[in-house]
């Protein structure tokens, strides 16, 4: 099965998850223009308020917009360029959060691999409401297992390249993620490779996102993580400003 993108799906689908977020915002924002009918504002601070929440607002559609939309990120040429072997005998999982827009695009690139997905998906642990609601328009690709984080049901050195794909920030605890990276060394062959895509609680997408960039981790925390979890070697290449490819060994 292959998936169309609509246009301009990523920013529609920040907008759909974290509707929230934009509604709490723009009725604060409509309070504080309402506002100055009442106190007096110095016109300064004022309107310093006013551009703060217009741009905390809609700099992060402009620049999902820009990685999701417009960067090619979804022609997945930059998985090509990798080339990772594409034969009957290599095996490759793709897990995520249970919002999956990845794994028909791996099969297509990757048309003679095995493909296996997971979700490790946990209602008590994984709350933010984001993802509660992405799931619920997710399409499922074929065969995929609900997992627990910390236990990839296969046996040891069983897997060739493990994608991570916009995924594992939304295991917050540190020592949940290093268990799970754990696992995936585990089910690693001794030369398999695990692809992690991530924005970064970095410079860049504080620009973006304002506040919200806290919902990343740091590059500092990841190489930790990988480390911790006995990963041998940790490489990022950027795609964008916002956003980093890491392979891990």
């Amino acid at each position: 099965m292959e998936i169309k993108r609509r246009n301009f799906q990523g920013v529609l689908n920040i907008l759909s998850f974290n509707r929230h977020f934009y509604v709490f915002g723009l009725i604060a924002l409509a309070l504080i223009v309402g506002s100055k009918f009442i106190f007096d504002w110095y016109d300064c601070f004022y309107w310093f308020v006013i551009v703060a929440f217009i741009y905390g607002l809609t700099m992060p559609l402009i620049v999902s917009a820009y990685v999701y939309d417009f960067s090619g990120f979804y022609n997945f040429e930059w998985l090509a360029k990798m080339k990772i072997k594409d034969a009957q005998d290599q095996f490759n999982l793709n897990i995520n959060a249970g919002f999956d827009e990845t794994s028909f695009i791996i099969k297509k690139i990757l048309p003679q691999s095995t493909l296996q997905v997971y979700d490790f998906y946990d209602s008590e642990q994984h709350t933010e409401p984001a993802i509660i609601r992405a799931r619920k328009v997710s399409m499922v690709y074929p065969n995929t297992l609900q997992i627990n984080s910390n236990a990839i049901p296969l046996h040891d050195h069983a897997v060739d390249n493990i994608f991570l794909l916009s995924a594992i920030h939304e295991i917050r605890r540190y020592d949940e993620k290093v268990k799970f990276l754990k696992e995936c060394r585990r089910v690693c062959k001794p030369n398999g490779n695990v692809i992690m895509v991530e924005h970064l609680r970095d410079f860049p997408n504080f620009v973006a996102f304002t506040i919200g960039f806290t919902h990343f981790f740091s590059k500092k925390t990841w190489k930790m993580a990988f480390q911790e979890a006995g990963f041998t070697s940790f490489e990022e290449k950027k795609f964008t400003p916002f956003m980093s490819i890491f392979s891990c060994k």
